[in-house]
């Protein structure tokens, strides 16, 4: 562990959010491009998500990513990530996030934290593993009136 490979971890991370804040001010999927974060993730990237979530499950690729933000797109009207902190040692980073978003079926605003585990090797993410404290009061703000389980 070196503490340029922190210090580049961070700095990959940092950017990686600016891009997806900018991301979701653009309108989100129907109106910004994965290109604007493409330039952070590997090729071969892997983001496993909870299987409850609307968009869960395991998403691979720069194709695999550009599906996932169409579905939190979809899941999704707003999602800030209100407050963040880092925490990096060599590849491995962990970010805190407090995020504040409204669910797009039903309107309802939720205020959450996230804690994400990110692999991040020769200045590209990796891996994401995020890990929320509660999956079902997301997974009931996302599921639209007519939605069943």
């Amino acid at each position: 562990m070196t503490m340029s490979s922190t210090t580049d971890s961070i700095t990959v991370l940092t950017g990686m959010y600016a891009a997806e804040a900018e991301y979701f001010a653009a309108g989100g999927p129907d109106e910004a491009s994965f290109d604007l974060l493409a330039p952070f993730f590997a090729p071969n990237v892997v983001l496993h998500q909870a299987d409850s979530l609307p968009y869960g499950g395991t998403w691979r690729g720069h194709s695999g990513m550009t599906q996932f933000f169409l579905a939190m797109g979809a899941a999704w009207e707003s999602f800030d990530m209100a407050e963040q902190e880092f925490l990096a040692a060599g590849e491995t980073a962990v970010v805190l996030t407090q995020v504040r978003a409204r669910a797009r079926a039903t309107g309802r605003e939720l205020s959450f934290p996230i804690l994400q585990a990110i692999t991040v090797k020769d200045g590209k993410i990796t891996e994401v593993r995020p890990f929320y404290w509660d999956t079902r009061v997301i997974a009931d703000a996302c599921a639209g009136p007519r939605a069943t389980g």
